[in-house]
């Protein structure tokens, strides 16, 4: 993938869905919050569930760690696998705690944030730089299914390229900048939700004559 390359696609994602203004949340904590919530289920649902935490006044990393189990776990069950975030969302909470708060940590490099996130249970690579990249506004791309499926697609990329090796190459082939890496990857996601399906709508994809899977069986050409 060249510079040129992926600033085309860029371009031609924002003509066909416009700005994204990604990610919802009014703090840097809500927003890490979010990230663990989002894994494996909608957005709409993460909303719901950071609403319920807002209305028992839990939105805060101490009063989470201090809350009972079951009763997190309720509050998180909109979200899915609610036992299990409940489990994950306390263990990134007191790691933000250890490190003296989300202030504090936003004054680490961001290889040493991102080396810290990883350690936490349950935070991988795609939860981390989610959280680099919207919450301590980091230039880290963020890769995920959609990124892969369009790009192998584009036959940019190939179909089981790691993640890490996907994220260096956006990297490396564009600008360090928080703003750009935020709305690409926020089209991507609208793109992959709405045209870039596993049964791709090819008819009404905008990066269709550049795509050398357009028209492939089982696609949707109108």
């Amino acid at each position: 993938m060249t510079p040129r390359q992926a600033r085309a696609v860029f371009d031609r994602l924002l003509a066909q869905h416009g700005p994204q203004h990604w990610w919802p949340g009014d703090s840097p904590f809500e927003i890490m919050v979010g990230a663990v919530l989002t894994q494996n289920t909608a957005w709409r649902n993460v909303e719901r569930a950071i609403d319920y935490l807002r209305a028992a006044g839990l939105l805060d990393a101490a009063y989470i760690l201090a809350c009972d189990d079951d009763r997190l776990a309720r509050l998180l069950r909109p979200s899915g696998y609610f036992n299990v975030k409940a489990t994950r969302l306390k263990a990134l909470c007191r790691w933000i705690l250890d490190a003296g708060g989300v202030e504090a940590l936003g004054r680490w490099p961001t290889d040493r944030l991102r080396h810290g996130l990883l350690a936490v249970k349950g935070v991988g690579p795609e939860t981390a730089d989610d959280i680099l990249l919207y919450a301590f506004e980091r230039p880290v791309f963020v890769v995920d299914a959609y990124t892969r499926r369009l790009f192998s697609r584009l036959g940019l990329c190939a179909p089981d390229v790691g993640y890490e090796a996907l994220r260096h190459a956006f990297e490396r082939v564009l600008p360090p900048d928080v703003a750009l890496f935020n709305e690409y990857h926020a089209l991507i996601v609208a793109h992959g939700k709405d045209v870039c399906r596993p049964r791709p709508r090819c008819g009404e994809c905008g990066l269709q004559r550049s795509c050398p899977a357009a028209g492939s069986p089982g696609a949707r050409t109108t």
